[in-house]
């Protein structure tokens, strides 16, 4: 179960969609949320000044400035949460890009779900990058909002994006909490017979869930690659599902970041909540 939640409130972009969503969430599983927003300064400013106390004194200027945007970003956060009556502690930071990647993705180890807003390829803030380094440095499941979440949010019907990987597999046992209290279950498998190995199969699949207690239904189809996402998407929409669960990969370094076709494109036009672990 969901118990300890980490929630990042953009500063830079717009924030109902994963305060809306977040809350809602902590609400109904009676947990608790740590929300932390990132003020980001660059240092280069100061190095054009001379003498080590003027550019210590830039920074610190630029690091306050820094964390009075975090603050006024976590005070709509907790404006909201104190309302809806849950628990919950809020975390400014003011930090160089960098830094704050590492610093989120340390706060999101030790929680059992971090939930982040959906990158906005029309936004040039470093709030879209964070997202995706959360997504690689967590070593747990992460919630991508759509940043058009509005209102409840809801898992009542599921689809499971399966291809029998091991980051599938992750993204399953990730969302055990979901699954257990889901009135609707779907195993998607794009391709499976020329994909899928037989001791992962869908079937085997639904036979492990049902182990678990679990109705499922398999829902088979074809694509070409550059085609899977967004048949995935319009098959969503078709079922009326209110959550997807995939694997999510890539990787990331420092100043470098991969993601998979698919991810990707899932990451670029997702149109409902998005469960990935990596």
């Amino acid at each position: 179960m969901y118990k300890d939640i980490l929630v990042h409130i953009p500063t830079e972009r717009p924030m109902r969609s994963v305060i809306d969503g977040s809350i809602s969430l902590a609400a109904g599983l009676n947990a608790h949320i740590d929300a932390v927003a990132v003020g980001y300064f660059a240092t280069s400013a100061a190095y054009v000044m001379e003498g080590g106390a003027a550019v210590a004194a830039v920074i610190e200027m630029e690091r306050e400035r820094a964390m009075e945007r975090a603050e006024a970003a976590l005070a709509v956060f907790r404006s909201e949460a104190s309302n809806a009556g849950i628990s919950h502690a809020c975390h400014p930071l003011g930090a160089i890009p960098a830094e704050a990647a590492g610093s989120l993705g340390e706060m999101a180890r030790l929680r059992d779900l971090s939930i982040v807003i959906q990158p906005d390829a029309e936004q040039g803030s470093f709030d879209n990058e964070i997202p995706r380094e959360i997504l690689f440095q967590a070593g747990g499941p992460v919630l991508f909002l759509p940043y058009t979440f509005r209102g409840t949010f809801k898992a009542k019907r599921i689809g499971i994006c399966w291809d029998g990987s091991r980051v599938a597999a992750r993204a399953l046992r990730d969302a055990a909490a979901f699954l257990a209290r889901a009135e609707e279950i779907a195993i998607i498998t794009i391709n499976e017979a020329d994909t899928i190995p037989g001791e992962v199969s869908a079937s085997h699949l639904a036979r492990h869930l049902g182990r678990r207690g679990l109705s499922t239904r398999a829902i088979s189809l074809s694509a070409a690659r550059a085609d899977i996402q967004p048949i995935i998407l319009s098959l969503a929409a078709d079922e009326n599902l209110d959550l997807l669960v995939m694997g999510g990969y890539g990787h990331s370094r420092l100043q470098e970041r991969f993601l998979g076709g698919v991810t990707r494109a899932m990451l670029q036009a997702m149109t409902i909540p998005t469960l990935m672990s990596h």
